[in-house]
């Protein structure tokens, strides 16, 4: 630490701050906020509700701040944005109703899935069904099978519903509005309802997602639970307020686009924030380095004034059981409440294969209901578990599952266990247990039971499968080629050696 006092007392300003950096962990500077009896309290037995609004920190008040953020941010936007073929459409598609369709498919492909993924299922969407009509005509198995991989399987089942109502009850007209697009289409909630009015249709309405509502946490250091509602409707708020009435679609894509790839969650660029001097977290972190330099050089550092907002029981500043850390910088906002843990569960699953008529192998995928987890995806014949089953009880209620569907009785020490499978949806910690079974002859399904067929391999990828069911033929394959590949081991018997070959499961002796 002394070195680093040394080196400050002849550092420039920027010089500094890099020095400063690797020492504000461990010396950080923690302010304590005002003493009560300077904060602005409620009246005496006022509810919470009747408490006057957030102050001017917490807000976008000032029209000659929200004026000069607009065009900061606009001005970087148009030097930076990245090129996605959804903004390429809606913003060269001359019908209006294309191009409200082609930025709601992009929408709804984008909620909890990265931009890099769903460029190319875009464009296989948009070359496969580039109207309305044409998707409303398509089948929910040709829906599934092109959403196949891209997770959270509902979306896709809800956007073709949504379309055919367009179609069937809107004769094909898109909604205009913000309301209306929430009213009138399934499966569109408020944000997708705003991103539709504001890009296709140039409505002067604001979004909040998770990169905007990280960016307006830092901007304006809210540091309460940005999940809960009233944060989010105050984040509406102040969105709205933001949003510029000539270009609101192009501001609201910048501001998502800064959370994306500026304000991101963790080591933010902050450098290379267009809007940072309208910040008040980066303001807070430029005071602390200015605090710190001051005690760095002995001289008598002024009283910070960047602990809160200067009001008691703020509902928007940061909690005082969880205070500000100054090794934490900007990333102080937003906070969440901690997320529930997923609950576990585990599956049991059977690879059933048999030759097909070509030699190559083939494999039995039955359909799921039509409604929960994964509905009307592919999958091969599946069995949920309790918890604390046995391995021999697991096998024996699989081959109990096994025989309805093949119609004739399955030995459960036939069953070859292939090892296990984890796959993590968003709530659910699902370990499918996986075995195989080889059928020497061909079976007659049972017409009664759910939809099944037998499947090549490129068949089975080409199907409406999930990730998780794909993760499940690789480790069937993966074991596959061990138990072929060749397996050589040298034997000495004392006068000279001798090779074994070990194929499969008989043995072979070389010379």
């Amino acid at each position: 630490m002394w070195g680093v006092l040394s080196a400050a007392r002849t550092a420039s300003p920027g010089r500094l701050r890099c020095l400063l950096g690797p020492c504000r962990a461990r010396y950080s500077v923690r302010f304590h906020p005002e003493p009560l009896s300077r904060a602005r309290a409620s009246p005496a037995g006022a509810p919470a509700a009747a408490r006057a609004p957030p102050p001017a920190r917490h807000l976008f008040s000032d029209p000659a701040e929200v004026e000069a953020l607009r065009g900061n941010l606009l001005s970087w936007y148009d030097r930076c944005k990245r090129d996605l073929p959804w903004r390429a459409l809606a913003a060269t598609e001359p019908d209006a109703d294309r191009r409200g369709y082609a930025v709601w498919v992009s929408e709804i492909m984008l909620q909890q899935t990265q931009v890099a993924t769903v460029i190319d299922y875009y464009k296989r969407w948009m070359q496969k069904w580039p109207t309305l009509q044409a998707l409303a005509q398509a089948s929910l198995e040709e829906v599934n099978e092109l959403w196949a991989g891209l997770g959270y399987y509902s979306r896709g089942k809800r956007l073709q519903e949504a379309a055919r109502k367009v179609v069937s009850e809107l004769a094909g007209r898109m909604p205009r509005t913000a309301e209306d697009l929430q009213k009138l289409l399934p499966g569109v909630g408020r944000y997708t309802a705003g991103a539709i009015a504001s890009i296709s249709y140039g409505q002067a309405t604001g979004v909040v997602d998770g990169n905007v509502i990280r960016v307006l946490c830092r901007l304006r250091c809210i540091g309460a639970d940005s999940s809960s509602p009233a944060v989010i409707d105050r984040l509406w708020d102040m969105a709205n307020v933001l949003v510029d009435s000539s270009r609101p679609g192009d501001f609201n894509q910048a501001l998502m686009e800064l959370g994306a790839t500026v304000c991101v969650p963790k080591a933010p660029l902050c450098g290379e924030c267009p809007v940072k001097q309208h910040c008040q977290a980066w303001r807070r972190v430029e005071k602390e380095l200015a605090f710190a330099s001051q005690k760095l050089f002995g001289k008598p550092p002024p009283v910070p004034d960047v602990e809160d907002c200067g009001v008691g029981d703020c509902p928007l500043c940061l909690p005082a059981t969880e205070p500000w850390d100054s090794s934490l910088g900007v990333t102080n906002f937003p906070r969440k409440a901690a997320k529930k843990p997923p609950r576990a569960m585990r599956t049991a699953t059977c690879v059933l294969e048999r030759r097909g008529c070509h030699g190559a192998p083939e494999y039995l995928i039955v359909q799921r209901p039509s409604s929960g987890l994964l509905a009307g995806l592919w999958e091969f014949p599946s069995l949920p578990l309790a918890q604390d089953l046995q391995e021999k009880k697991e096998r024996e209620e699989l081959a109990d599952h096994l025989q309805a569907w093949i119609g004739r009785p399955v030995a459960a020490k036939g069953l070859q266990f292939i090892g296990e499978v984890i796959h993590i949806f968003s709530h659910i910690h699902q370990t499918y247990v996986v075995y195989s079974l080889h059928l020497d002859r061909d079976v007659t399904l049972d017409p009664a039971l759910s939809p099944s067929r037998w499947v090549t391999e490129d068949e089975f990828h080409a199907s409406a499968v999930s990730t998780a069911m794909k993760k499940v033929l690789k480790a069937h394959e993966k074991q596959r080629r061990k138990e072929s590949s060749p397996v050589k081991v040298k034997v000495s018997d004392g006068n000279g050696h001798f090779i074994l070959t070990w194929h499969s499961a008989h043995l072979k002796q070389e010379d």
